[in-house]
């Protein structure tokens, strides 16, 4: 076996591709290559969890992806972070551990007609890798007043005593360390107190399959440092590894797809290191498996001739597999940033308003690991109905003690609250498509926000709930005044038009390569992700396994989702 063949090629080095390159790398026997575009991830502020600040719309780390101008966001273009780091969007995003909801994956499994995608059977999949701080033992837990653990959590959760094989190799539990956050906010305790007045019950996990309730967010956190997929999948257990190996700033130009008599076959991927293009090569019976999310997967699929036959030909790229899904189904969390104005509390746009206030928060997370430099983009979470017509929650809410136009931008002068809310599903589809044959050239991301009239009206509705949980008693004592959209804005037609004047993403794309069932003529994978051929078969040795697979969203944040899936791929790839 030459230096540059591999048993499995793994392009993304992110949520999904770390998590596969631990599992697969298991087997001694197989060889496994991770390819990652992005630089390794020694930024000091991707440990820190406020350095999301300082990593979205950084070169080092985001591949700083615009929109496409969208006419529901009133011709506006949104900046659209991509992690292009070690570890991917882990690097970089919120942090928040979060599930969805049952009925998601049930309606993953109709939609595939695979029974293995239902919530029963995508329960264990999480467990697998999970940590939960709930259910460490006494002496381990950062906090003893914890209440005792119930059976339920405890059939939910992953543990290490009820997982022989994640024991083997960490000795407790999985290797996604989730945990509480480290501060709390008198203000946004008095929203959580509101929302209640308001008709939404407290939870304390907004994942047993419902996500109903407002709470604050569990986080994948360890001791107060971002715990990305980098640490928690490939440091130290994969590089001790002879049978793996890590590309990093290597990106994939397109995919070797060959014909022969028994039909397409992947045979590896050209590779620009930066330096000269090289060609890593699939050793026979390997696979490779694209894990560069949304993005990322369906732009080198359609630079390798497979996608809609029109776009490639338009770009002069020869067509190998004819399948218009591919870049197709753009899903994502359009968030509708309120911003109210409050007396009377304290909010980070004042702490981090002065050298002095910079040096004490920076004083308490250096001495406790606690404080705002812990925190995670949104603290407080909660999931409710923007109108009795759903039966399930249809919103969620990200409650920020803080507010700024968008993630990357400066914070604002006066103290403020940002109460974002996102229509969980929305029933607006858009595109990724390229833009030239040029691997280097960013592809056209229109996302199509509030396009149809159901998601408008969801919008609309949904700054409706927010002004009616900020008029409740808990919240006066801040006397509340908000600042966007602006009171005088009241009917259907004025909210939904201020919606699209400032939401910005919450970066939750979906859908781009998205598995379905046989004679779908939009489905791009099998419901076991194999890449179709556009012809009734597949195209042997290539899969895509990241968030692009998912036929509908998710409702609620997308990183743990992925590592599901990629989970189970990884059992279907390495034949457990």
């Amino acid at each position: 076996m030459s230096d540059l063949t591999f048993d499995y090629i793994i392009v993304g080095a992110g949520t999904a591709g770390s998590l596969l390159a631990n599992r697969l790398s298991r087997n001694k026997s197989k060889r496994v290559l991770l390819i990652e575009a992005g630089r390794k991830d020694d930024y000091h502020w991707v440990h820190i969890p406020v350095g999301y600040l300082y990593c979205i719309g950084n070169p080092r780390t985001d591949w700083l992806y615009n929109t496409e101008p969208a006419a529901g966001l009133n011709g506006r273009t949104l900046r659209y972070p991509r992690g292009k780091v070690l570890g991917g969007c882990s690097s970089i995003n919120g942090m928040i551990y979060m599930r969805g909801q049952s009925r998601d994956y049930d309606q993953w499994a109709q939609l595939t007609g695979e029974d293995e995608w239902r919530w029963e059977h995508c329960v264990p999949d999480f467990k697998q890798h999970e940590d939960h701080y709930k259910l460490d033992s006494a002496s381990r837990s950062p906090d003893k007043r914890q209440r005792p653990i119930s059976s339920n959590f405890a059939d939910l959760h992953g543990h290490g005593d009820r997982n022989d094989a994640i024991a083997a190799w960490h000795g407790h539990g999985g290797e996604w360390r989730v945990e509480k956050q480290r501060l709390r906010w008198d203000v946004l305790d008095a929203f959580s107190a509101a929302a209640q007045e308001a008709g939404i019950p407290a939870t304390d996990d907004f994942n047993r399959g419902s996500n109903e309730g407002v709470g604050y967010f569990e986080v994948n956190q360890k001791a107060g440092w971002r715990w990305n997929t980098a640490k928690a999948f490939l440091r130290p257990t994969c590089y001790g590894r002879p049978n793996f190996e890590l590309w990093t700033s290597a990106q994939v130009a397109r995919l070797v797809v060959e014909r022969d008599d028994s039909g397409l076959r992947c045979s590896g991927a050209q590779v620009w290191t930066g330096d000269e293009m090289t060609t890593a090569q699939l050793a026979p019976g390997g696979e490779l498996i694209l894990a560069a999310g949304s993005i990322g997967s369906p732009q080198i699929l359609q630079l390798s001739g497979i996608g809609p036959a029109g776009l490639l030909q338009q770009h002069g790229i020869q067509v190998a597999a004819d399948l218009p899904g591919v870049g197709a189904n753009l899903q994502d969390h359009l968030q509708i940033r309120s911003v109210y104005k409050i007396n009377g509390g304290k909010t980070l746009n004042q702490l981090a308003s002065t050298l002095w206030g910079k040096g004490l928060i920076g004083l308490e997370y250096a001495w406790r690991r606690s404080g705002p430099m812990s925190m995670a983009p949104s603290q407080l979470g909660a999931f409710t109905r923007s109108s009795p017509a759903f039966e399930w929650p249809n919103i969620e809410y990200h409650v920020q003690p803080l507010s700024l136009d968008a993630f990357g931008e400066p914070l604002h002068a006066f103290p403020a609250i940002t109460a974002s809310v996102c229509n969980l599903n929305p029933t607006s589809r858009g595109t990724v498509h390229i833009k030239s044959a040029r691997f280097e050239d960013a592809p056209a991301i229109a996302p199509n926000y509030l396009a149809t009239d159901e998601d408008r009206r969801v919008a609309a509705d949904s700054l409706r709930v927010t002004r009616r949980i900020m008029a409740q008693p808990a919240m006066a004592r801040f006397r509340p005044e908000e600042f966007k959209p602006g009171v005088q804005y009241q009917s259907d037609d004025e909210l939904a038009r201020l919606a699209g004047d400032i939401a910005s993403t919450i970066f939750h794309p979906v859908g781009t390569t998205a598995m379905g069932r046989d004679g779908d003529p939009l489905a791009v994978l099998t419901p076991r992700l194999q890449v179709r051929d556009g012809a009734g078969g597949t195209i042997a040795g290539l899969r895509v396994v990241d968030a692009g697979a998912m036929p509908t969203i998710t409702s609620g944040n997308t990183n743990s989702p992925t590592l599901m899936m990629a989970e189970k791929a990884a059992r279907w790839i390495g034949g457990r």
